[in-house]
């Protein structure tokens, strides 16, 4: 279906410690992307403290929207519909940001669509990629999800693997936390392995039996924590940057080597990845190698949009215009919503 009219989305984030609004025009040009980060608060604690994170989400909320919306130029009469995260994550950081859309989508009469947070990991894509269009073989990596998926058309994914116990970011925030690295994980593992030798210790990688495209991070993350206490037990000197860079190396075999056999065994040319770890400095330069030598097109997004936004999910709410799928206004969040799931007509 073609739309002639220029589609302007203005979509709404906060499944978890991110207060996101951004208007994106067609799916594809972001016009605003404003982001409140509650990083520098949950830090103290270690981790994100989900009642924290939902009060600060109704106190941000409204200025995030504003203020996107005065980046972008526009009032809400101009937009075309509202787009909110609806799921997976926290479930009263998510209540905010549906219950959010829902009243704008009632007072100003414009069409309520719900988004999959991960189908918005992967639509970001799409920002940084517009010429990027489905079949691909897509690497989703965050603190909460580790999936391979083959993305058929703009809404329609087959899970081909997914982590059994760990998330790849849950393990980074672990063995972060572990070594005294602290929260978050991911970016601070990622810097710490750059000075690191990522052969200097033996980590083992984790393989699930009868399933080639199941990830497994929990062994690896057990060893890791073995050899810390053994060596404090022993007064061993732990050596920061190599533990880091051999933890790292692991993961990232992990990820890359299933990723490419999937693209391989299926038969696709594109490869992509998406999701907070996607914004990892090793894992993109080992995914494009890889993609290289077999001759596939690797995409990823910028790192902006590799984390939390509104961007994307405004982006992945594009086909559900088109479509005329939009949610009513009994809408609820769904911390467990399963990919692939649609909640509207």
């Amino acid at each position: 279906m073609k739309e002639e009219k220029d589609v302007y989305i203005l979509g709404i984030e906060s499944s978890c410690d991110e207060t996101a609004a951004s208007v994106v025009k067609n799916g594809r040009e972001v016009l605003s992307n404003i982001i409140s980060s509650q990083i520098d608060i949950h830090t103290v604690y270690g981790g994100v403290v989900p009642e924290i994170a939902s009060r600060l989400h109704c106190e941000n909320i409204n200025g995030v929207i504003r203020l996107a919306l005065r980046e972008a130029g526009f009032g809400f009469d101009d937009m075309d519909a509202l787009a909110v995260t609806a799921g997976p994550g926290l479930v009263g950081a998510l209540l905010v940001g549906v219950s959010e859309a829902k009243a704008l989508s009632y007072a100003l009469g414009k069409p309520l669509i719900a988004v999959h947070h991960i189908e918005g990991h992967v639509a970001a894509n799409y920002i940084s990629h517009k010429e990027l269009m489905p079949p691909y073989v897509c690497l989703i990596v965050s603190g909460g999800h580790t999936h391979l998926c083959i993305v058929r058309d703009m809404e329609t994914y087959e899970i081909i693997g997914r982590s059994v116990d760990d998330a790849a970011g849950e393990a980074y925030d672990k063995v972060a936390r572990a070594v005294g690295l602290g929260y978050p994980g991911g970016p601070k593992i990622d810097r710490a392995a750059k000075d690191g030798d990522p052969l200097a210790i033996s980590f083992p990688e984790g393989e699930v039996d009868g399933r080639p495209y199941d990830f497994t991070f929990s062994g690896l993350k057990s060893a890791v924590l073995n050899y810390i206490n053994r060596a404090r037990m022993t007064g061993e000197e732990i050596n920061v940057p190599d533990v880091a860079a051999s933890f790292q190396h692991v993961v990232v075999d992990s990820l890359v080597s299933r990723t490419i056999a999937c693209a391989r065994e299926y038969g696709f040319r594109k490869v992509a990845m998406a999701g907070g770890v996607s914004a990892n400095t090793a894992l993109r330069a080992a995914m494009q190698e890889a993609c290289d030598r077999e001759g596939f097109e690797c995409y990823y997004p910028e790192p902006i949009y590799c984390t939390d936004n509104a961007a994307m999910i405004a982006a992945a709410a594009y086909p559900s215009f088109l479509a005329g799928r939009f949610a009513d206004l009994s809408l609820n969040a769904e911390p467990n919503m399963k990919l692939g799931m649609k909640l509207g007509a």
